[in-house]
Formats: C-alpha cells, structure tokens, sequence
C-alpha cells in the first residue's frame, strides 16, 4: 500500500464502503418477509354444457365435469346420466347406456346389488364400483 496515493486510498475505501452498502441493503430486504397477497377473482358459476358440442363432436363444456370420481364422491345410479356413470370403475360407454335402458325399463334401483340385472356387470364389477355407485335407498 505504500505505493497507492491518498487520493486511490480514498476512492478504494469509497468503493469498499459503497459495496458493504448495497451488501447490507440488500440482504435486509431478502430477510424481511413479503407481505400477504390476497387474490379476489370471482368464481364463474358453472354451467351445463351438455347439450354444447363443437365441430368435431366433442362436449365443448368438458373441462367443467371431472373425467375421474373426486375422494369420497358416490354416484347415485338412479339420477346420474351417461357421462357420471361412466365415471364408476368398470362402466364404459355401452355398460352405462345399459343401466340406464335398465332403469328406464324396470324403474329405479332400489339396491346396488340390483346392478347385476344389468346386462354385463357381474359380481367381480359390482364389488369394484359398491362404494361409488348410491341409490338413493340406502
């Protein structure tokens, strides 16, 4: 240091000063905790898109109703169209239109076990959809 002027000392310890600053200031910023942000958007109420479709065929509505059951969700056989009852564990497309003919010709379940009537659902099935599928009834 013996080398440097008075005038580079002081530049050097102005700048060294200055960082130690911007250092402390942002580290104090880092460390002090956001505030909470609230959102208030409004929830659009949902609507019935079935009777909707686009061009090629497809409900335009679909990301409206879940594709899967929800935890703890029961489907009641006697009120739940095509698409809900598609939902049950082994209920595909013409199992459901199967039910509902059933249904429609018979009058409502009065049971879950009445399921096996229907064409195509057989005990296997019906134990894997018992605690999804509801009457109504029971």
């Amino acid at each position: 240091m013996a080398g440097i002027s008075k005038y580079t000392k002081a530049v050097l310890a102005l700048t060294a000063g200055f960082t130690l600053f911007c250092g402390g200031w942002f580290g104090h910023q880092f460390s002090v905790p956001a505030p909470y942000q609230v959102n208030t958007a409004q929830r659009v109420p949902e609507a019935d898109y079935s009777g909707l479709a686009d061009a090629a065929g497809s409900s335009s509505g679909a990301d409206a109703r879940p594709d899967s059951l929800l935890p703890g969700e029961r489907i009641n056989v006697n009120t739940a169209d095509s698409y809900d009852l598609q939902r049950l564990p082994g209920i595909g497309e013409k199992r459901a239109l199967d039910i509902i003919t059933y249904r429609e010709e018979h009058g409502p379940f009065q049971t879950v076990d009445e399921l096996t009537n229907v064409s195509g659902i057989g005990p296997v099935i019906l134990e894997n959809l018992r605690e999804y599928a509801a009457t109504g009834n029971e």
